[in-house]
């Protein structure tokens, strides 16, 4: 997995069995979602039977990063892996409630509890 994390938004991958942890931190935007998406894509391409995207470093986040994570959570669909949220800011929540997406997206208050979700 050398080359997905350690640069850009995507600061750590971690494999506890079958689920894929993915560290997230710093803004979501524009400048940092098309990477942010790729790094999602490759860890994806590996296969995890759940991908939990952990959000608690991210403290912004636009309407580019929010596409990056519907569309990952179709690819994840598509590819059999269930994918969920976790630790969000307040910010952050309040996006996805604002738009509703809290309702599409299976969001945890900790990592914890998404793991325990698998």
């Amino acid at each position: 997995m050398s080359g997905i994390a350690g640069k850009g938004p995507l600061k750590a991958i971690r494999w506890i069995e079958h689920v894929a942890v993915v560290d997230v931190a710093g803004d979501i935007d524009l400048n940092t979602s098309p990477e942010f998406q790729q790094g999602l894509l490759r860890v994806l391409d590996l296969r995890p039977g759940k991908l939990v995207v952990n959000l608690s470093g991210v403290m912004y986040m636009d309407s580019s990063g929010v596409a990056s994570l519907v569309k990952m959570l179709s690819r994840a669909r598509r590819t059999g892996a269930a994918m969920c949220l976790a630790s969000m800011t307040d910010r952050v929540r309040d996006i996805f409630e604002i738009t509703r997406l809290d309702r599409v997206f299976d969001i945890y208050p900790t990592e914890q509890e998404a793991l325990a979700s698998a």
